[in-house]
């Protein structure tokens, strides 16, 4: 598996089905969902299934994350107690407003990684970020804030209703501006705060056409990863964001000769001028394809 996961797939924590059907497919990040795709009355179920899954599944395979309830209601600490023994790779924390989240959940962790005898500091974050009104100023504030954030991810739906909207499209069917904004400013977050930037989910899981042209807008624009609600999904997320040998190819060669030039801030290659920008493209295409980078 890529070392930045392509695809992160949710899946209902209340459903043993469908974890089984997720664990046995290709998504490179597995979410066990408590919170949206959850009816109240089943969370406390949700959690004992999913804890369950992340004990007996093969830690050699995809990553497991838990997307936890947000720190706003009385459900994360039970969320937080029922996983984190279990020892997943990471939590998802949904409606997250700014880095001060983080570090409220950071703290949370702390203290259930501690109880649990687990190092402090195992247990990765991964956040929504673009869910309430508050969240849209809060986007410039991760950076440093954690060593356990590794990525951040956006969606409409929920901001869309926190917003009144009566729709997050244009009359044409595409974004309205404010949540085109809000993609732009979890890129640019993200990118900032050096964690993986992860495009959001694109809900018609029937249409191969627009997933597959919605990947390839979001790998060209920066974004590293997608996220997914349907497996079906997964082979088309994973083909877009993995590099093609060509660009691999093109990569190493780009790396190899400042390498080769340590002292120079220009470089010729194929009739192109170089300068460190392309280095640093080239050397997050080989990261994205798995490959160890010379510092």
């Amino acid at each position: 598996m890529p070392r930045i996961p392509r695809s992160w797939l949710f899946v209902p924590a209340d459903s043993e089905k469908k974890i089984a059907k997720a664990l046995a497919g290709e998504a490179d990040a597995i979410i066990l969902d408590l919170e949206d795709s959850v009816a109240d009355a089943n969370k406390r179920d949700a959690r004992k299934i999913a804890a369950a899954a992340l004990r007996d599944a093969d830690r050699n395979g995809a990553q497991l994350w838990v997307r936890i309830n947000p720190l706003d209601g009385r459900l994360t600490e039970s969320d937080l107690r029922a996983v984190v023994s279990a020892r997943p790779y990471g939590v998802m924390l949904p409606k997250s407003e700014s880095g001060k989240d983080i570090a409220t959940l950071r703290r949370m962790l702390d203290a259930e990684e501690g109880a649990n005898r687990i190092r402090i500091g195992t247990t990765k974050i991964s956040a929504v970020a673009t869910e309430t009104a508050a969240s849209l100023f809060g986007l410039g504030s991760y950076t440093d804030v954690s060593k356990r954030l590794v990525a951040l991810t956006w969606g409409a739906e929920d901001l869309s209703a926190a917003l009144g909207a009566s729709s997050k499209f244009d009359a044409d069917g595409e974004l309205s501006f404010t949540y085109k904004l809000a993609r732009s400013l979890c890129l640019a977050g993200a990118v900032a705060a050096g964690v993986q930037p992860v495009d959001s989910l694109f809900a018609d899981f029937r249409d191969d056409e627009g997933l597959r042209a919605d990947c390839d807008k979001g790998r060209r624009e920066g974004f590293t990863g997608k996220l997914a609600i349907h497996p079906a999904q997964v082979p088309i997320i994973n083909a877009a964001f993995t590099p093609s040998e060509a660009e691999i190819d093109h990569a190493r060669q780009v790396v190899e000769l400042f390498a080769a030039n340590p002292g120079a801030g220009t470089i010729g290659l194929d009739g192109k001028m170089l300068d460190r920008p392309h280095l640093l493209q080239a050397r997050r295409v080989l990261e994205r394809a798995g490959e160890d980078v010379p510092g």
